[in-house]
């Protein structure tokens, strides 16, 4: 594997960190900001927001561009971005900067994705892809974790601060070891023919359905194990990095089987996370709680590969769009599944809805992926393994 590729896995743990560490610092943000938990899980939608409409604007933007210039700019806005948020006196100074760091989260992305596609054979696209999303599982070990515990004990800015100094660790790691392409040879034209593609937008949906029920549990996990289940907030790091530990198992797994049967991988996955949403929703034992969180950890990550190269095997000859739009559809989801898990917590329905909501969205996405299952085998030209 192409040190570069690893390169890109350690930046994206700077990206992830961002992504994911407002689930540990939600409460201490609501008190902080003046807002319910509901509204301050919003961040995390806001933050998806800005990558959904980021990722396939900023890809076509910068389709010419040299990639490793354009990443390091990105990186810099993700900087100045985090900066500010720290430096934010209320809630909509604080939304908007996560829309903008979202918007250069987006766009480094789709060019590290592009990039990591063109470094690698065929046949590897899954182990790389699996190296690039790895950034995501060690985030969650380390940084989401490190996050929240920064925020509960010297306030949730402090947390901002520290991944604007990873990411300019980041940017130093792009500098000097990932190099320099451009996207001359690509044609916009060809590229924006891949949503012409009904097999793509099946891929898509069955992204984003997947990723809702992903994170309509794990954005309010703190406070589900603490007021359902009686979990110590002291231990809320330490499960965070559980899940980690489960997402590093699961996507070190996911990257050797999505090449070869990404189908069973996807089937796999979504059986052992609807039955560890079942045991969040249903078990007020803490222990119990945290076996489920580490379950949902390998079964959530372990998709991700499978996911990523069943859209690139639809996509054809389109590898920047196609990580765009991957990363588009990965964030709709992260946008329902805080949303329609703030709703149930809003209509009375007590923490444990949250899961409930996961439940029913992993049901859709059961429905959705065996429609693409039949629609491809439906499909001569290329044979379907399960």
């Amino acid at each position: 594997m192409p040190l570069a590729v690893f390169v890109l896995g350690l930046s994206v743990f700077a990206l992830g960190t961002s992504e994911f560490m407002i689930t540990g610092l939600l409460p201490g943000m609501a008190a902080d900001l003046g807002v319910g938990i509901p509204d301050a899980g919003l961040l995390i939608s806001a933050f998806a927001i800005g990558m959904v409409v980021g990722a396939p604007l900023l890809a076509i933007g910068t389709l010419r561009l040299p990639r490793r210039r354009t990443l390091l700019v990105l990186l810099g806005v993700f900087v100045v971005a985090h900066v500010v948020g720290a430096l934010a006196d209320g809630y909509a100074v604080l939304f908007a900067t996560r829309v903008v760091a979202a918007l250069a989260c987006a766009g480094f992305w789709a060019v590290a994705a592009a990039t990591t596609i063109a470094l690698v054979p065929v046949d590897r696209r899954g182990r790389a892809m699996a190296v690039l999303v790895g950034g995501l599982t060690v985030a969650n070990i380390a940084g989401v974790p490190a996050g929240t515990f920064l925020g509960q004990h010297a306030g949730w800015r402090t947390a901002f601060w520290a991944v604007a100094a990873v990411t300019l660790l980041a940017v130093a790691g792009v500098a000097a070891l990932v190099p320099e392409t451009t996207g001359d040879a690509v044609s916009v034209r060809g590229e924006l023919r891949l949503y012409r593609r009904g097999r793509v937008w099946l891929a898509l949906g069955v992204i984003a359905l997947c990723q809702a029920m992903i994170f309509a549990a794990f954005s309010y996990l703190a406070p589900l194990l603490t007021e359902t289940d009686g979990l110590p907030e002291a231990w809320v790091p330490g499960v965070l990095a559980l899940f980690g530990v489960g997402a590093l198992l699961g996507i070190s797994a996911g990257g050797r089987l999505a090449d070869r049967r990404p189908f069973a991988s996807l089937y796999g996955c979504l059986a052992l996370a609807l039955a560890a949403l079942l045991v969040l929703a249903l078990s007020t034992d803490p222990l119990v709680a945290v076996a489920a969180v580490l379950v949902f950890g390998v079964a959530g990550f372990g998709a991700n590969p499978a996911l990523n190269v069943r859209t690139y095997q639809v996509a054809g000859d389109a590898p920047i769009l196609v990580g765009a739009s991957t990363t588009a559809a990965f964030n709709v989801g992260n946008t329902i599944g805080p949303w329609l898990g703030g709703v149930a917590i809003d209509a009375g329905l007590g923490f444990p809805s949250v899961a409930w909501t996961g439940l029913a969205l992993g049901a859709a996405t059961l429905a959705a992926l065996t429609v693409a299952v039949v629609v491809q085998r439906n499909d001569d030209r290329e044979p379907v393994t399960v």
